[in-house]
């Protein structure tokens, strides 16, 4: 089963988590690869997977490659704002296009990784 793992964290944190793994791949003792996505704000995240457009990831995960029409299909929507969260999903690179035409979503499951903190 193949997972993407969404994170919020900051620039700083990503890097010294990319530098953490450099270092154990180095001293071999590296780990399984994973697939992470990271936004630096709660808002961001919200900004790419907004209700609707998590609602086209959640049809497509596990599916292979569909065809925008077909995602507007099973999501109950009309093809041109499907279409148009598509594009915000390709261009932040939460799916990708498939060979052959469509677009896919490579993963089986989504897992979302962050806290909430009290605000200042």
């Amino acid at each position: 089963m193949t997972t993407l793992k969404v994170k919020i964290e900051t620039f700083d944190q990503s890097m010294a988590s990319v530098l953490e793994a450099v270092k154990a791949a180095e001293a071999g003792k590296s780990k399984p690869a994973e697939s992470i996505l990271s936004f630096p704000s709660w808002e961001a995240l919200h900004r790419v997977l907004a209700p609707k457009r998590l609602e086209v990831v959640q049809v497509m995960t596990g599916q292979g490659p569909l065809s925008i029409r077909e995602i507007a299909r099973r999501v109950g929507r009309d093809f041109k704002g499907v279409h148009s969260d598509v594009d915000m999903l390709l261009g932040s690179g939460v799916i990708d296009r498939a060979e052959g035409g469509g677009v896919v979503f490579p993963y089986d499951r989504i897992h979302l990784e962050f806290d909430i903190e009290a605000a200042a």
